[in-house]
């Protein structure tokens, strides 16, 4: 692909403009600046094509699944990595691997359950048997092939998966670094955010909840560490909240944020986070600033009656981590739910939410935890949603090539901290800088 041929290329502006003598390998530092980037990154079906296969393949590791959502031996879950179909699996030991849903003999998937127990799968097009390993098992009338080879025609296998505390990657890279390496910095923001558990067990066991809408996926990753946008995206959620008193959730991003101590990381790797813990006070006070849930008050009753002086911190579990966790290219972790996004296709987008439940804690607790795992999914990403799609229809003009990420470029706000990671002001586009760097160097093939 060349994509400054591409026809969604339009023609440069004299200002900063993209040259077309760029060789190959380096095509994407014309259309990725240190400040904005081009629009056909959102647009270009060759773009995107070349992604799903170097973004969510190649040398990149790619979330799939949480461990808890197949248990036991035997079990299995299907997912996607890009546009592949795969399907996470245990063996009857335990041990976990990941195939493509996709027969070696004429491409029908194998699978068509989301989730369940098998040891094999047996294709219904023509009848091919698969363990769920990926191997060959046997096809019917097998005399019809003349002698066929067994190991030639099983399932493609994702070459390595593994998982961090719970949390399965995997890669098409066999050269690929550990994956507790590759998350880097940002492994310890996810440490903490399992640890809150009291017994470091978190569980995905509900539904999951899924809202599609009409856009690129990177619009969903550029929002996910953005602090920018709260004020004016979720005002009616923010109204709703000061009504409630002004410390209430999520309202201290309407008031002048950079002026206070919440702040977003660029954690390396095209991870990031946005903290904002730094508003709260103590024990008690994720509790004490949720807005309100259906029957709060008759539960916060019964845990403090049982659980006297350590009920602050019960409660304090049932609501969101306070912070937005972005690790490259396709995990959310914001609040308590870990959430997936599934591009399908260039200007369509799936986001599935996962709600979470954790060990050592009295059932109130995770009962109050689901509620307020309702509370963002239902008031606050319809607004974001909104206007994934209307920066779409945006993207359409192709005389206005350039998105802006420029915001805390000519500013004092940004310091590097002792590990080199990079920490600023919560409305800093430097998670989207970073993103966008890890980005290019998958585009590139980088083996890193």
């Amino acid at each position: 692909m060349t994509l400054q041929n591409s026809p969604s290329h339009a023609p440069a502006t004299s200002w900063d403009a993209p040259q077309t003598t760029t060789p190959l390998d380096d095509r994407w530092s014309d259309l990725i600046q240190h400040d904005r980037v081009h629009r056909t990154l959102y647009v270009d079906p060759a773009v995107f094509d070349e992604e799903m296969v170097k973004v969510f393949g190649g040398q990149s590791w790619v979330y799939l699944a949480h461990e808890s959502q197949v248990p036991d031996p035997n079990s299995f879950l299907s997912v996607r990595m890009g546009l592949r179909p795969v399907i996470v699996t245990r063996d009857r030991k335990g041990g976990l691997h990941a195939v493509f849903n996709r027969c070696a003999h004429r491409a029908a998937t194998v699978c068509r359950e989301e989730s369940g127990t098998a040891k094999s799968f047996q294709c219904p097009y023509h009848g091919w048997t698969f363990r769920n390993t990926g191997e060959l098992v046997g096809a019917p009338w097998p005399s019809g092939y003349g002698e066929l080879d067994k190991e030639r025609f099983g399932l493609t296998v994702v070459p390595r998966v593994e998982s961090y505390r719970g949390f399965i990657f995997g890669t098409m890279n066999t050269d690929a670094p550990p994956v507790d390496e590759w998350l880097g910095h940002a492994r310890p923001w996810l440490d903490y955010w399992i640890d809150r558990s009291p017994t470091s067990e978190v569980a995905v066991k509900s539904a999951a909840y899924r809202m599609g809408y009409r856009g690129n996926w990177k619009l969903a990753f550029d929002n996910a560490g953005d602090g920018y946008h709260p004020a004016f995206s979720h005002r009616s959620l923010l109204e709703m909240a000061s009504r409630m008193g002004d410390s209430k959730d999520m309202s201290y991003f309407g008031k002048t944020p950079d002026d206070g101590p919440m702040k977003v990381y660029s954690l390396g790797n095209g991870h990031s986070v946005i903290d904002q813990r730094p508003v709260y006070e103590g024990p008690g006070s994720f509790w004490a600033n949720q807005r309100p849930q259906p029957g709060r008050e008759r539960f916060e009753e019964k845990v403090r009656a049982e659980h006297g002086d350590d009920a602050d911190r019960l409660l304090d579990l049932a609501i969101g981590a306070q912070i937005n966790l972005s690790i490259f290219p396709n995990l959310l972790v914001i609040g308590n739910q870990i959430q997936v996004v599934e591009p399908l296709a260039v200007d369509r987008t799936q986001l599935t939410w996962h709600a979470t439940s954790i060990g050592g804690v009295p059932d109130e607790i995770n009962t109050m935890r689901m509620r307020s795992q309702e509370d963002f999914p239902a008031f606050g990403e319809p607004d974001d949603q909104a206007n994934f799609e209307e920066a779409q229809r945006g993207l359409a003009a192709p005389e206005a090539e350039w998105v802006f990420m420029n915001r805390g470029l000519d500013t004092d706000w940004q310091t590097i901290e002792h590990d080199g990671v990079f920490r600023s002001a919560v409305t800093d586009e430097i998670h989207m800088r970073g993103y966008y760097e890890e980005w290019q160097r998958r585009m590139r093939g980088a083996q890193r």
